[in-house]
């Protein structure tokens, strides 16, 4: 009878659920994918790259209202104000400084006064690709990275370019140029779209129809305290693979406009990574997690905020990293509050296992040590062991941490924000362990440091 009503719910499950998130899923990308495609075969064709950047602009806009329709004018608006901010202060040293502060006030401004809150979460994500690409254009114009500023359809193609302007990644603007000088079409380009595509769309499946029951298809038995946190897993698991779906489907998207290559010795690969989902689901530390969540971004923040921000030092420097990509998410409690958790968890677990590292001269640092480091204990058993203990703290941190991502949380209240009363229920539920195993750790650091 057991053995029926498993082979009926998987039955169900590939009727009302697999079957349909395939479907959806196809249904909304297949003409963002369509302008991918045609933005790379225009860039292909012996004209001027003025047209070109026209092009950008012209496949990103029209992307830009399928998804958004006419709401797609918050987005323009802030594409134009990053420019005047750039045109305003040509010899200016601190373009970085001004924009990010410039951008920062419109960001809250319209999260708090100027549109509904459903609506700005829908354009959240673009608007943070608009605002990171900016923002390191005018830092890297005060490094003298970029000589000087671009035209307005230089600009306006860089940031509205059609294969990252809806789901990401950030990208550099040499890279920008490097996607519209665009290099020969090849199998190998082809290939890592539509392998990108395929991990996007199994991503889909596993974050809605899999993570949701995977102790139905696992069965654990365990007392009300257990299933707490096995509840916690499944929300955590679900909500990681949302974010790996994005992260694949934006190597897709990106990747079939042009861009995500590198050249070595004249031998050209495209390769590129936004995610490492084995690096987040087995991690080695949550330093290691943080840096695989979204590579790009990961980057971006070490970049443009991380090394401006180290002459305050290194804890401040790395809240101000964590403060930045909390405000670029937007006013979400919860988000807010992972956000920094995750900031004071980071350096904690890099501190202890750097001293811990120096106590037993092991390789137990946070990330893996290079073959020729000076460590006298490399693959000894214990050091194996320690190693395997502090990836288990990683994935109870991360389980405690995604246990706010509640897929049966109310419908409504998902859609204009976790509210804090969620947030404090839910870790109150699970005894507020993350914090309080912080805490014992950084016990620990101060006790050996």
């Amino acid at each position: 009878m057991e053995s029926f009503d498993r082979m009926e719910f998987y039955y169900q499950l590939s009727e009302n659920c697999i079957l349909p998130t395939l479907q959806q899923g196809l249904e909304q990308v297949w003409q963002l994918l369509l302008l991918c495609l045609l933005c790379r075969i225009v860039c292909r064709l012996d004209i001027p790259s003025s047209v070109k950047d026209l092009f950008s602009v012209a496949t990103g806009s029209y992307a830009l209202y399928q998804f958004f329709e006419h709401h797609m004018l918050w987005v323009l608006l802030l594409c134009l104000l990053c420019y005047l901010v750039l045109i305003l202060n040509p010899h200016s040293s601190n373009k970085g400084i001004f924009l990010s502060a410039a951008i920062l006030i419109y960001l809250l401004m319209g999260e708090l006064h100027l549109i509904d809150t459903v609506t700005w979460n829908k354009l959240r994500g673009s608007q943070m690709v608009v605002a990171m690409k900016a923002i390191s254009l005018a830092f890297d114009l005060d490094r003298g990275t970029v000589r000087s500023v671009p035209s307005l359809t230089e600009f306006s193609g860089y940031i509205l370019f059609v294969g990252t302007v809806i789901f990401g990644p950030w990208i550099s603007f040499s890279t920008y140029k490097g996607a519209i000088e665009s290099k020969e079409l090849s199998v190998s380009w082809l290939w890592k779209s539509f392998l990108s595509l395929v991990k996007c769309q199994l991503c889909l499946i596993v974050s809605n129809c899999i993570g949701p029951y995977l102790f139905y298809f696992i069965p654990i038995d365990g007392g009300k305290q257990l299933g707490k946190w096995l509840n916690a897993y499944e929300n955590a698991l679900s909500f990681h693979f949302s974010n790996y779906f994005v992260g694949h489907l934006s190597e897709s998207t990106a990747t079939l406009a042009g861009a995500g290559y590198t050249v070595e010795k004249d031998n050209l690969k495209w390769d590129m990574k936004v995610v490492t989902p084995l690096n987040v689901e087995l991690p080695r530390s949550m330093v290691l997690v943080v840096t695989s969540w979204n590579i790009p971004m990961s980057h971006w923040l070490n970049a443009y905020v991380f090394k401006n921000a180290m002459k305050l030092g290194k804890f401040p420097a790395i809240l101000v990293t964590y403060t930045a990509s909390a405000l670029l998410h937007g006013l979400s409690f919860h988000l807010g509050a992972v956000l920094l958790s995750l900031g004071f968890i980071t350096y904690i677990e890099h501190v202890l296992r750097k001293r811990l590292s120096e106590i037993l001269c092991a390789c137990i640092m946070s990330k893996q040590c290079p073959a020729d480091c000076t460590h006298q204990h490399k693959k000894e058993l214990w050091v194996y062991v320690l190693n395997l203990l502090f990836s288990a703290l990683a994935i109870f941190h991360l389980t405690y941490l995604g246990s706010l991502f509640d897929s049966d949380f109310d419908n409504m209240a998902a859609e204009e924000g976790y509210v804090a009363n969620h947030t404090i229920q839910t870790w109150s539920e699970l005894n507020w362990a993350g914090h309080w195993l912080v805490f014992g750790c950084w016990v620990v650091y101060c006790l050996i440091k």
